[in-house]
């Protein structure tokens, strides 16, 4: 039996499977914690790769069963590197709001009106900046730590820093990325497949070329970039939605909508797309197609609040819930508790209207948190659709997906049908997908088989939703 094994460094944790590289079947795993945080010292994710592989029994660094590994990973966090390959900073991960103003600036910059800026950037990296993409990080970088800007000799995304790693190698000309990474760092064009390195400049307020800042190569979407020292084939890796996308082998019309630390709807398409708003980021995907995206930075934490407010567990939860009416008695949820990314309101705080005595319930209050969490996703899939793209149907996966609540009422919610696989790793799913056909030298996923459930296809409830949009809509003119 040939192995090959899929890594997901995500923000909270990593996961590491092990599958036949034939079959797709599991065969052992792990996984190991992450620090909380927004700013994250790499050696960390580096610390739990090593104690997830040990776990799993996967000898990277020696001869082993394993022969192909890819790492999937969280996007957009900006890991700094100077001349020696030295970390430079923490890593700001890609929910770090602090570079909100960065963004903006950055936007202003590169037209002569707001409006003009955004479509300039649309133009140049396929999305307009928000506070989450690498190049803002940076310009934050260059304003407020200059020291740590002026030393920095690399740039690199979270998966593109631990496949480096796991490749022994400390020569920076040996960093490779994917296309899913390298277009959600703001300064890489997705469909000429060039770094633009004047923005790269303007982000850092100094000339940079490539002899002066090492970006990583991009490769191909099933390429073998490199091999660890115990022999196993590095495959190119890819961002954490592109790997899920991979994983639940989704198909030009399919969405993935993922709940959890975010929330994410992400489309395959043929063709890129561009959203001068910024709702809809124009990502690449993994396999060598695009993957418009919204992503929000409040989705299962959303649930989790709710529960801590009313004291109860997850089955009490979806009890209360699910015993309550559409709409929730009028209560309307709009879930922005941390910031929020879409729509683009880092500074806003969550709201809770309609409260009356009649509709101030327990079981109205755990609906309108459900409700509220999936208007908000389904604002994303009608920003997809708003770009002429198709969304003809959706899959659910996330943590969030254990609720019943979120299951039951999702495809009403969401106005489209919905999928809800049994529950997995699906990021770490597609790198084990990407390695081993990286390995089998393809140049198209394999066929591993997959669950594939009958989708719910609820009617949609029209008019809460509208009480939900027109709500939003308060909180954006007022995110105060």
């Amino acid at each position: 039996m040939t192995l090959v094994v899929g890594v997901d460094s995500s923000t909270q944790s990593c996961k590491v499977l092990v599958r036949d590289a034939d079959t797709g079947a599991l065969v052992r795993q792990a996984t190991a914690p992450h620090p909380d945080g927004t700013e994250v010292d790499p050696q960390a994710w580096w610390d739990a790769l090593h104690a997830a592989l040990t776990d799993a029994d996967v000898a990277w660094d020696s001869a082993g069963d394993v022969a192909a590994l890819s790492v999937g990973g969280q996007q957009h966090g900006m890991v700094a590197l100077d001349a020696e390959g030295e970390v430079v900073r923490p890593a700001l991960l890609w929910n770090d709001t602090r570079s909100a103003e960065a963004a903006r600036a950055l936007t202003r910059e590169l037209g002569d009106s707001e409006d003009a800026g955004r479509r300039a950037w649309v133009d140049a990296c396929g999305s307009a900046l928000v506070a989450a993409f690498t190049v803002a990080k940076l310009r934050w970088l260059a304003d407020h730590e200059p020291e740590a800007a002026a030393r920095v000799a690399a740039v690199v995304l979270p998966h593109d820093w631990l496949t480096w790693k796991l490749s022994g190698s400390t020569d920076l000309h040996d960093l490779t990325t994917d296309r899913s990474e390298a277009s959600g760092t703001g300064y890489w064009d997705p469909v000429g497949g060039d770094y633009r390195y004047d923005l790269l400049s303007l982000a850092l307020r100094r000339d940079v070329t490539a002899d002066d800042v090492a970006l990583p190569r991009v490769a191909a979407p099933f390429e073998v970039v490199g091999r660890t020292p115990g022999g196993i084939a590095l495959g190119p890796g890819c961002g954490d939605n592109a790997g899920a996308a991979l994983g639940l082998h989704l198909g030009v019309g399919d969405a993935m909508v993922s709940l959890g630390t975010s929330g994410v709807v992400a489309a395959v398409t043929c063709a890129p797309a561009g959203d001068v708003t910024g709702t809809v980021t124009g990502f690449a995907d993994g396999s060598g197609r695009y993957l418009p995206l919204a992503c929000t930075l409040n989705a299962s934490r959303v649930l989790d609040a709710a529960r801590r407010l009313l004291g109860v567990d997850h089955a009490e939860f979806d009890r209360l819930a699910l015993a309550a009416e559409p709409g929730a008695g009028g209560l309307v949820h709009v879930p922005y508790l941390e910031g929020e990314r879409t729509p683009d309101l880092p500074d806003a705080t969550g709201s809770l209207f309609g409260m009356t005595l009649a509709s101030t319930t327990r079981e109205n209050l755990a609906r309108a948190a459900v409700e509220g969490l999936l208007y908000h996703l389904g604002e994303c899939v009608d920003a997809v659709r708003g770009l002429g793209l198709p969304v003809e149907r959706a899959t659910l996966v996330g943590g969030a997906v254990r609720s019943r609540a979120v299951v039951d009422l999702a495809s009403g919610c969401l106005g489209v049908p919905v999928a809800v696989p049994t529950p997995g790793e699906y990021v770490a799913d597609g790198a084990a997908l990407q390695a081993a056909t990286a390995l089998a030298g393809a140049d198209r996923p394999l066929d591993w088989p997959l669950d594939a459930p009958e989708p719910h296809d609820d009617p949609p409830q029209d008019a809460v939703r509208e009480r939900y949009r027109t709500h939003a809509a308060r909180v954006a003119r007022d995110p105060s």
